[in-house]
Order: C-alpha cells, then structure tokens, then sequence
C-alpha cells in the first residue's frame, strides 16, 4: 500500500515532536544499531565483494526527493536504431556488501523495512551503507545490479538483461529539476526520455487495467506551538519515474516465472464491497464517477491539487489492502499470480536499501538470467519471507497510522471547541452514528461519533471538535 507522505518543517522541539518520539519508544521501533552490526557494516563498506563488468561509461542520473541520500535506482535512457529506446537502470547491489547468515543480515531481517516517521526515518541498514558506500550517490562507482530493457516504439518490452556491474551516476536530480528541464526543453535526451518513456508505459498501464496512485504529500509547518498544513502535489515526473520501477518489477517477474522459483508481489482484485465504499466516499467528496466509469479511469481524472481530490486518492489505497508476497519453487508459480493494480504479474526488486524481499529478488533474477540455479541461501530464506514482510509491513502501517494521527492532533489542538464544515466519507455498518468526516480546511480526516442519530453518509455536516492532543488524543469530533 502507498504511504502517506507526510514530514515535519519548523521549530526543532514542540509537543507534536516529543508525541513522534514516545510513539517510537511505545512501538519498540529500533533507533540505534547493535554494536557488532555497526562493526560489520563498517568492515563491508570498506571490502565489497566487486563485479568483474565494468559499466561506468554509462552516464547514469538519480532522481529522488532533494534531501534523500540512500538511492537506490539510478538510470540511463537512450533511443534505438529501430525507433525503440533502451532502458538502463541500476540497482543498488546490498548483497555485495551484506554477508548471508551475518550479523548484518540478520538485523536487516528483525527491520523488514526502512519505517518513516513524520520527522525522520529509521533505516533498514546503517547509514555507512544505505548513505554511503552502497548508494548509488553521484561520482565514485557503485556495485550495482544493471538492468538492460529494450522496449519497442509503443514502449513494450521486447528484451530483458540483467548483471553484476560497476556503475557510476553523475547527476543526482530531484523532481521538480527534472520537470522543470523537460518543460523547458532544457533536458539532455537521457533526462528528456523519461517523459517519452513514462507516458508510454502510462498509455500502456491504462490499456491493461492498471493503475498507479498518485497520494499527494502533506507537510506539518511548525509556528511556535501552532501548525499549518500544506499539500504537494506529485509533478508528472513522479509518475514517469515510477513508470521505470514498475517496468523493471514485472521485467523481474517474468524472469522468475520463467526460472521457476521466485517471489511475488501480488494483490488480488477488490470486492464489491469496498469498491462501493469508495463511490460513497466520492459521493462525499465531490468527485464525479459515473457508474459506467471503471475505478481506475476515475483516478487518472483526479486532481491531486484539489484537496478532496486528494482525500479521495488516500481513500483508493483501502483498495490495496491484501496486497502479500507469494513464494512459488520448482516451476510450480501460482494462479493467480496477478497484482491486481499492476494488473500484471509483479515483484518488488528495485529498493533493497528500504526494502528486504528486493535483495532476495535480485539475486534470483541474476540467476535467471545467467542460467543458474539461485544462491542456497536465497532458497533458503524463500519460505519465510513473506511471513517477514508481512510482520514489517503491519509495523510500517501502525507507524504510519499512529503518525497521521498524531499530526492531524498537533495540527487542531488549540481549536477544540469550534466548528467545522465537514463531509462524512464513512459510516459504520454495526453503529451508524459512528464514522468519518473530511474537513475542507484544513484537509483533515477523522473519526466522529457521539450523536444520537445515524450519520447522512455523503452529505454535508457540521462538527464539533471534541479532542485533539498529540501527547495524549486522537482527534475526535461530534455532530455541531
């Protein structure tokens, strides 16, 4: 499921920090690195087990928020003689420097994840590494497992590879940079394809049923002890970038069914049910979606700078919910074995220094590709992941969760007692006078309950904020 993206600016201690911090402390979220993981993780950056096939020739660029500096991905994007393009895409090679059984390996299985938290993010492997000698920062070269997809003029794939090699970026860009070149017509070609490609594959997406959410992010302005909360809308940039990952994880799906071994990332269709939650919630929100109209073609249409378009979209992720990861061996791949919003099959192999399952990915991919069998710890480790991503997965959901929270709380904590405009977006099957309100302003959403009559589900209705402390309540409000 996508996260919320939601951070922190302003004053460096206020109530609404201190409530991140003990939220830390009460999920028992790991901070610090054991001694002996910190050792060998100082050792591996030092000593990675290096690639024979040299790739730095290839002038790779990362594109990432501003502030990151664990990249995972770096690419470079090139036309055909044939009229088709060629996709270069390195991936950061974290088994070049995590020893298997170790006890680098085994912290990164107690993590599962990188956890982020309004105000920073605990990381699955040390900053050494995912900051450093692994990520695939611009200028030294990087390990690197380099993917090489060839795509026809409509951009279907028609040629996948992928190796061990050294690579080397050199350009980190973000992706307002990025927009702004390509619409400038200042980009050079391997920045200038990304939207050539990206709305290829968008195209392509939407013939297939599939669809990419989009969630806008929300930023939480410190004054002093108040708050202001802004909304930034994803650039088409993000979505072509995105594009690239999605291509690279069905290119590695295909190589592992082929093999027959390997791990999946898959999501089974919706029920009935929850997709007509999700038309009430639109109702509620404003947002036009005729019967005849297929879920995904609504949400290509969304505004996302429209703040109940914006709420609409976080709403469409419930529609994600039973996303797992499927385990299949010796030529036995499951049926089906489909991500439903992919509307293909799909893995996750393009994050490792976030993500455990993509180091594992990998490696069978490589494997495949080379004709040979996967490493024995790979096979070893297979029938437990999805177990492990999933207790990390929960995790990462209750730190987001607690977090909206906690924020949504920092953010109306001086206004208990007013009186909002709100819609209700929800209602309880069992309890009807319970359920969920969306504020136009600010674009909060939250639970109400307390009155003595069932709520008008999609209607419009004032509330009355009843709680909101960071420290202590969750935001609560009641029929005005």
């Amino acid at each position: 499921m996508p996260r919320r993206p939601l951070h922190v600016t302003g004053a460096a201690e206020t109530p609404l920090r201190a409530a991140l911090r003990a939220l830390r402390t009460e999920l028992a979220i790991p901070d610090d690195f054991p001694s002996a993981v910190l050792a060998e993780a100082e050792a591996a950056a030092k000593t990675p087990r290096l690639p024979a096939h040299d790739a730095t020739d290839l002038p790779f660029f990362t594109v990432d928020p501003p502030a990151s500096t664990d990249l995972d991905q770096a690419m470079h994007l090139a036309r055909r003689a044939d009229g088709g393009y060629r996709v270069h895409y390195a991936i950061a090679d974290v088994a070049a420097f995590v020893t298997p059984g170790g006890a680098l390996d085994a912290e990164a299985h107690r993590r599962v994840l990188t956890l982020y938290f309004p105000d920073g993010r605990i990381p699955l492997h040390p900053a050494v590494l995912s900051e450093g000698a692994a990520s695939l920062l611009p200028g030294d070269p990087r390990p690197a497992l380099l993917w090489r997809i060839d795509l026809d003029a409509e951009g279907r794939r028609v040629a996948t590879d992928v190796r061990r090699a050294m690579v080397r970026s050199r350009a980190k860009l973000d992706y307002e940079e990025v927009q702004r070149q390509i619409d400038t017509g200042t980009a050079e070609e391997p920045v200038a394809l990304l939207r050539d490609i990206g709305r290829l594959r968008e195209t392509l997406e939407a013939e297939r049923g599939g669809i990419s959410l989009n969630v806008p992010e929300q930023e939480i302005v410190a004054h002093g002890r108040s708050y202001s909360l802004a909304y930034r809308a994803p650039l088409p940039a993000d979505g072509w970038n995105a594009q690239i990952s999605l291509l690279t994880g069905m290119a590695a799906a295909d190589l592992m069914t082929a093999a027959g071994t390997g791990i999946l990332r898959t999501l089974p269709t919706a029920p009935d049910g929850a997709v007509a939650r999700l038309r009430r919630s639109a109702r509620a929100l404003g947002v036009d979606w005729p019967h005849h109209v297929s879920y995904a073609d609504v949400v290509r249409a969304t505004d996302p700078t429209n703040p109940r378009h914006a709420a609409f979209l976080q709403e469409c992720t419930t529609l994600l919910r039973g996303a797992g990861y499927t385990v299949f061996t010796d030529g036995l791949v499951p049926t089906p074995a489909v991500h439903a919003a992919v509307a293909d099959e799909y893995t996750h192999c393009t994050a490792p220094l976030r993500r455990l399952v993509d180091r594992y990915a990998g490696e069978l991919c490589v494997a495949a590709v080379a004709g040979d069998e996967p490493p024995e710890w790979v096979r070893a480790a297979l029938p437990t992941l999805p177990d492990e991503m999933a207790m990390g997965t929960r995790r990462a959901n209750t730190v987001e969760r607690e977090s909206v929270d906690i924020v949504e709380a920092a953010l109306l904590g001086e206004r208990v007692g007013e009186v909002f405009d709100a819609y209700v977006i929800d209602v309880k099957e069992r309890d009807p006078a319970v359920g969920t309100v969306h504020l136009d302003d600010p674009a909060v959403v939250a639970r109400v309950a307390g009155g003595d009559r069932p709520l008008p589900l999609g209607e419009w209705l004032r509330v009355r904020l009843t709680a909101a402390d960071p420290g202590t309540a969750k935001v609560l409000f009641a029929p005005a």
